[in-house]
């Protein structure tokens, strides 16, 4: 497993001030954050950390010149921000980017302030030191992508391919991700080794059947076979209820939502639906019973818990009984045959006489020496 950045420890730090001691003479990277085709959840998942939290990171780590739903100013006064913002730190800041670009007959099915949000991202994107693609619609077009696809959606790559991007893919991502990058970027100017889908190693370098809390159940066989049965109460493997998790990379099964154990899709007893995988999510149905591409398969060398109990026939009896007659003669007429002296009485069956009198050798002959 790749270790995390250094900047994931720093989450760890309990004040905001000792987040800046870290962080040392770090100037507070400018970020803008640009909404296009989104909920909002991205944003939302940001209000859970507590290390440090959403107050913490604004105020004291970064510097947010633009977010739409967290600043002040609305219309002219937010765009005259935006223009200032990146003017001022023309290739330093930093662009997240949340929600998915519609690219569909010029882009017209989203403008900000009457410009298609394309020209919107190839403007402040083009300029940005680095781009941040925030959950699963920035990074490859999440849901508004799924078909139809009427808005002919994509993520921030699809645009703006020669430009440094890390995707955080997810829905939403978990918001530590999301420090640990921009904390790195903060401290050091870097961003992390990236997989080849542009996702930081440290989160999505394995699939969250390798650690998730239910694979022991998986390993011997047993499976949720319906919502609210005995096996999904006991807290059995949902791998038959349609979980993707052994084709999806994320660190969900480590590191849960809102700092509270077991706040997670698998944790609250709901299937994975691989919102990380641009081949799974949204396109493969939730409950659909997966084909798995990994290391992990289906248990076939364990016995099962329970063993089916079947019955023995008479027929079966009978040849079983057959069977052991057979290997009884054999053995007997082949124990005539292990020995060397002619009418060995210790071989099973001998019929040679005990003591005739005649034998040479035997009692007769020493009774007639004697005489």
């Amino acid at each position: 497993m790749v270790a995390a950045p250094f900047a994931l420890a720093i989450t760890d730090k309990l004040t905001p001030e000792a987040v800046a001691a870290e962080l040392g003479k770090a100037i507070r990277p400018p970020v803008i954050w640009l909404h296009f085709q989104d909920c909002t959840g991205c944003t939302e998942t940001l209000l859970r950390p507590s290390h440090p939290d959403l107050g913490d990171l604004i105020l004291n780590v970064i510097s947010l010149e633009y977010h739409e739903t967290l600043m002040a100013g609305s219309g002219r006064q937010a765009e005259q921000a935006l223009t200032e913002a990146m003017q001022k730190y023309s290739g330093k800041y930093v662009c997240v980017v949340e929600g998915s670009i519609p690219t569909k007959d010029n882009g017209i099915y989203m403008k900000l302030a009457g410009r298609p949000a394309m020209e919107v991202l190839e403007d402040v994107g083009g300029k940005a030191a680095a781009i941040i693609a925030m959950g699963s619609c920035a990074s490859w077009g999440g849901i508004p992508s799924a078909d139809p696809a009427p808005t002919g959606a994509v993520g921030v790559a699809n645009l703006l391919p020669n430009k440094p991007i890390v995707d955080l893919p997810g829905c939403p991502p978990n918001p530590y991700t999301l420090l640990g990058v921009v904390l790195q970027f903060a401290a050091y100017g870097t961003l992390p080794e990236l997989d080849h889908e542009r996702r930081p190693k440290f989160a999505y370098d394995r699939d969250i059947h390798e650690h998730c809390p239910r694979r022991a159940h998986f390993d011997a066989g047993r499976f949720v076979k319906q919502f609210g049965d005995e096996g999904h109460r006991e807290g059995w493997c949902l791998y038959e209820m349609g979980c993707k998790g052994p084709d999806t990379h994320a660190g969900c099964s480590t590191r849960h939502f809102n700092e509270i154990p077991d706040v997670w899709p698998i944790g609250i007893g709901a299937p994975c639906i691989g919102c990380t995988e641009k081949n799974i999510a949204f396109r493969v149905p939730m409950f659909k019973v997966i084909q798995i591409h990994t290391t992990a398969e289906p248990p076939t060398t364990y016995a099962p818990i329970i063993a089916h109990q079947g019955k023995v026939s008479p027929i079966a009896a009978g040849v079983v009984g057959l069977a052991a007659g057979a290997l009884a003669g054999a053995g007997y007429v082949a124990s005539r045959k292990f020995s060397n002296v002619p009418d060995d009485e210790s071989i099973p069956g001998s019929t040679a006489p005990k003591d005739s009198g005649n034998t040479p050798g035997g009692p007769g002959k020493d009774s007639a020496s004697n005489r």
